[in-house]
């Protein structure tokens, strides 16, 4: 069976990635900050032979570069950025860090970091493993707050982040495409999840099926494209 590695697999979409492929079987390397605190997590992995939890804080470098050590001579069919973070939120404080005039530079840059620089750090660092496998594909999570043509303002530091990976992904499908590996950006849809909330339409379950869908069906032709979780095309 194939293998696969998640970031940020300790709650929401990457919970439930991790639940999914492991009930297909897969091998599944699921990795979260603390370990120690994510029970479900810790849970499921008891109850499954090829599965492994790992430390792994993506705004890291370093530590990605450990991991990517550690797990030297393993064949990775697909490596799932999904960890992300979305920056400062509305709180009753007035708080308005992502809107124009009350702008926080500080966690913008922690934004892109974990949404941006991290995601092509994952793949750098484990481009040989994705390289070694059958499947050979390298997916980001994005969203449509990422699209350029469908803004309707504010939240900066999200938006830019988002707007950024697509641009990374798009041009590591090019670099790549020598080497047989396969890229793309999907965007799971509006999801309740933490990060979505309570009024979002779209449950998780859902989402990841149709993302699994793609997952798998995505070809050398369908490389470096933006797609939605029902499998429409997303604008840049």
């Amino acid at each position: 069976m194939p293998t696969i590695l998640i970031t940020g697999a300790n709650r929401g979409l990457g919970l439930e990635f991790v639940r999914q492929y492991a009930a297909e079987g897969w091998e599944v390397h699921a990795c979260c900050r603390s370990p120690q605190g994510a029970d479900e997590l810790r849970a499921l992995a008891a109850t499954r032979a090829r599965f492994r939890v790992h430390a792994l804080d993506v705004a890291d470098f370093p530590q990605i570069d450990a991991l990517a050590h550690d797990l030297a001579g393993t064949a990775l069919d697909v490596l799932l950025n999904n960890a992300g973070i979305f920056g400062p939120r509305l709180r009753a404080g007035g708080d308005r860090g992502q809107f124009f005039g009350a702008v926080d530079f500080e966690a913008w840059a922690q934004v892109m970091r974990v949404n941006t620089m991290a995601p092509l750090k994952m793949a750098e660092a484990f481009v040989e493993h994705v390289s070694a496998s059958e499947q050979q594909k390298i997916i980001t999570l994005g969203s449509s707050m990422g699209s350029i043509a469908e803004t309707s303002g504010g939240f900066y530091a999200y938006r830019s982040s988002k707007a950024a990976v697509n641009m990374v992904m798009a041009s590591l499908a090019r670099d790549l495409a020598g080497r047989g590996i396969k890229v793309a950006v999907l965007c799971p849809g509006w999801v309740r999840t933490d990060m979505g909330g309570p009024d979002a339409p779209v449950n998780k379950e859902d989402s990841v099926r149709g993302l699994r869908r793609l997952i798998a069906g995505l070809t050398a032709q369908r490389s470096g494209t933006f797609t939605h979780y029902d499998g429409s095309a997303v604008a840049w």
